[in-house]
């Protein structure tokens, strides 16, 4: 039978809404810390895939959630399309050589990368119940091409929006060459025994209008037929931070199952402005989930008041900070469950 937060992305409102949290497997956890202390690297914690099923799962021991997130990261894609990645403590993720400078016919593909993700899903559903839902994902192109192109983060992406103004056509191939990577992916991740998959777009919001609809919207829209027709009754989850007031306009065009909000969405306005019955997702501040307090819990009371009246999974805007305190989350889950 599937769980609750299956139903629920499948378009059932049930009495209770499902939970799972943004990073809710990683640092915050001391079981996570101690882990990672002992395997060394990320991306050696992430290859290694009976570790990684073990965070995948350490949250859901403490918490119980309704979903359990895979333990990856969005730029296995550009590692495993040849770009060179690595992490810095401190700083973040690195690639090269950056697209700025290198071409896409510069990297050698070496797809094998993903057996070890495909491998953690496979473990972890040996690990949970049959009532907690198996979530896959991947980065959305837009903000997978940003990292290629810069070779890091950045504020306001400016590297990779200079070149798909100065040079559409080609950025048009880099976007082309992540979607159908990701498309390939995702497939996998289902096949392996992912139930849903999230498509994380965490610089969408950095567009305008018409860049908006060509790099965000299109090859979403493309992901998400090429799921449907291989994989039918997996939903997908679309996450594009920062959208906005565009948000309508990619819950349409895009084809997704269910659309994650981030902190900054009015709730009130985005179950008035977005399709009748469509699952929706969020969208708690996680700086207030790192405050806890009464003023916590009247925001979770009004998302779930906001929401009552259409499928909803109760999570964070964006990732669970690294200092938040267990308790607090003990406070939201409780919260949640209790209404």
């Amino acid at each position: 039978m599937p769980g609750l937060l299956l139903d629920t992305l499948r378009g059932t409102k049930g009495e209770k809404a499902p939970m799972w949290l943004m990073r809710q497997a990683g640092r915050y956890l001391p079981e996570y810390r101690a882990l990672r202390a002992e395997k060394g690297g990320f991306l050696d914690l992430v290859y290694d895939s009976p570790s990684a099923a073990e965070v995948t799962v350490q949250p859901l021991r403490r918490f119980g959630f309704d979903g359990a997130i895979l333990f990856s990261d969005i730029l296995i894609v550009p590692h495993a399309m040849g770009q060179h990645l690595k992490f810095l403590a401190g700083e973040g993720p690195r690639l090269s050589p950056r697209l700025v400078e290198a071409k896409l016919e510069d990297f050698t593909e070496q797809f094998s990368r993903f057996d070890a993700v495909y491998e953690t899903v496979r473990l972890c559903t040996q690990m949970i119940g049959d009532d907690v839902t198996m979530l896959g994902f991947a980065g959305s192109p837009w903000t997978v091409a940003t990292y290629m192109v810069a070779g890091e983060g950045s504020k306001d992406q400016h590297d990779t929006r200079a070149l798909a103004y100065q040079d559409p056509s080609r950025f048009q191939a880099i976007i082309d060459a992540i979607t159908a990577v990701t498309i390939t992916y995702l497939r996998g991740q289902i096949d392996a025994g992912a139930e849903a998959v999230q498509l994380f777009d965490s610089w969408a919001g950095s567009l305008a209008p018409a860049e908006f609809e060509r790099w965000v919207i299109a090859p979403n829209a493309a992901i998400t037929a090429a799921v449907k027709q291989s994989h039918p009754d997996t939903p997908v989850i679309g996450f594009p931070k920062g959208a906005g007031a565009k948000l309508p306009a990619y819950a349409r065009e895009t084809g997704v199952d269910a659309l994650g909000l981030d902190e900054t969405v009015d709730p009130v306005w985005a179950h008035s402005a977005l399709p009748d019955g469509m699952p929706v997702q969020g969208n708690l501040d996680p700086l207030l989930l790192l405050a806890g307090g009464e003023t916590l819990n009247a925001q979770i009371d009004h998302i779930l008041r906001a929401f009552a009246e259409r499928p909803h999974v109760f999570n964070l805007g964006h990732g669970i900070g690294q200092f938040t305190p267990i308790e607090h989350v003990e406070q939201l889950v409780a919260r949640v469950r209790g209404a």
